[in-house]
């Protein structure tokens, strides 16, 4: 049974932590090959599944000395049929690594959680396509089709919500909001915005959120913004419109290049730590609601270690 599913801990105004770039981490600073940038491949042995736990761990040791619970988040990212199948994976194959992700980060919060330290669940949900560019675009109806078979799977395990990460056209978003919506399990969508503000389709983020939740008679939990940095959407936020206040999770870039200059890159990017975990800080005002802090592309745990101190130096 989902243990905190009717009710998300970090529903609450206290600060919740997540984890970084896991997939650009762990290719970049370990030298793990992920095809296809698919971080759910590690789940498919023993040894994968340890890279797995200690990712998780330095970030849990770090969220622990000063926040009030964590959301771990699988590692299922990619772990929808045509991503699965292009790398080789049946659907009977991807359906098992689901249940496995859950299960794994189930013996993690049994080890850390504890009664000032809650950690929700979630199973990743990504785009049909890529994450920069939208692709593979889908009508609402057909988005929620395509990805009920991920939502499902992950409503009928432990999990306490999905989150769909890196969303970049709203027909994907609203598609996978009705998806997790039929299957009863809280959802929380996460843009990614262009060095304008706005969505890569060119819609804005207000307009997205806006439709987003009347469309779906505002299912979302709460809304984040990935896969992009501060400096991209600082100004256009309003700390005392509506659609601002939905905007409780971030998990920024560590570099301030588009997303068109990243996907040009050899080599990881990680930023200025200090001058993001400042601009973290700034967002407090901007963003009132903010509360679930994490990070994206180029990030590790040593950025939300410098993230967690800015945090709390009020």
């Amino acid at each position: 049974m989902a243990k905190y599913r009717m009710d998300l801990p970090q529903m609450t105004m206290s600060t919740f932590m997540t984890d970084g770039g896991l997939e650009t981490d762990l290719i970049f600073n370990h030298g793990i090959d992920l095809p296809e940038f698919a971080a759910f491949d590690l789940l498919k042995d023993e040894d994968g599944k340890e890279i797995l736990r200690k990712y998780y761990l330095d970030y849990l040791n770090i969220s622990k000395k000063q926040c009030s619970g964590f959301v771990l988040e699988a590692p299922t990212y990619r772990a929808n049929p045509d991503w699965a199948l292009k790398i080789g994976y049946s659907l009977e194959s991807l359906n098992k690594l689901i249940r496995i992700s859950v299960h794994e980060l189930e013996e993690i919060r049994n080890e850390y959680e504890n009664k000032d330290f809650k950690i929700a669940l979630s199973v990743c949900i990504g785009p049909r396509g890529d994450g920069y560019t939208p692709s593979n675009l889908m009508s609402i109806k057909s988005a929620e089709a395509y990805h009920s078979h991920q939502i499902k799977l992950a409503a009928d395990t432990n999990a306490d919500l999905v989150t769909a990460m890196t969303m970049n056209y709203n027909e994907d978003a609203i598609g996978i909001t009705l998806a997790a919506k039929k299957n009863n399990i809280p959802v929380v969508i996460s843009y990614t915005v262009e060095t304008d503000g706005k969505l890569p389709s060119g819609q804005s983020l207000e307009e997205a959120i806006i439709s987003l939740d009347n469309l779906t008679d505002n299912y979302v939990s709460y809304y984040m913004i990935n896969c992009a940095h501060p400096d991209h959407f600082s100004d256009i936020l309003n700390p005392t419109s509506t659609w601002s206040t939905r905007i409780k999770g971030l998990r920024a870039n560590a570099s301030n290049k588009s997303h068109a200059e990243l996907d040009g890159s050899e080599i990881l990017d990680v930023g200025d730590k200090d001058q993001l975990a400042k601009k973290y800080q700034a967002l407090k005002v901007l963003l009132p609601n903010l509360s679930i802090i994490g990070g994206c592309c180029g990030t590790d745990h040593t950025h939300m270690d410098k993230i967690c101190k800015a945090w709390f130096n009020n």
